[in-house]
């Protein structure tokens, strides 16, 4: 599913122009992104959250030069569904083999 999808979707099921409906997701994206970038999690009660992980420093490996490398630590964007929706999609997909 695109954005395009989800705006057809929203401006279909509230009866909204499609201009509208994008101007608003595009806001609600931005409004996402900024806070993250930010460094505050964002959470959607009943949906999940969009927090910041930390991933720990590591030792990596380049296998073209055959050489280890230092990867810092550094912080990751990340979604942590809600239960709900987490137990919802369990259920309901089916496991592709």
């Amino acid at each position: 599913m695109t954005k395009a999808d989800i705006v057809s979707q929203i401006a279909e099921q509230t009866g909204m122009e499609k201009h509208d409906v994008q101007i608003t997701v595009e806001a609600f994206m931005r409004t996402v992104r900024d806070n993250v970038e930010r460094g505050d999690n964002v959470y959607l009660r009943g949906f999940g959250s969009f927090i910041v992980k930390t991933r720990a420093a590591k030792t990596g490996r380049n296998i073209l030069a055959k050489k280890s490398i230092r990867i810092p630590a550094h912080n990751i964007p990340a979604f942590k569904p809600a239960k709900e929706f987490l137990e919802n999609v369990k259920a309901k997909v089916a496991v592709k083999a």
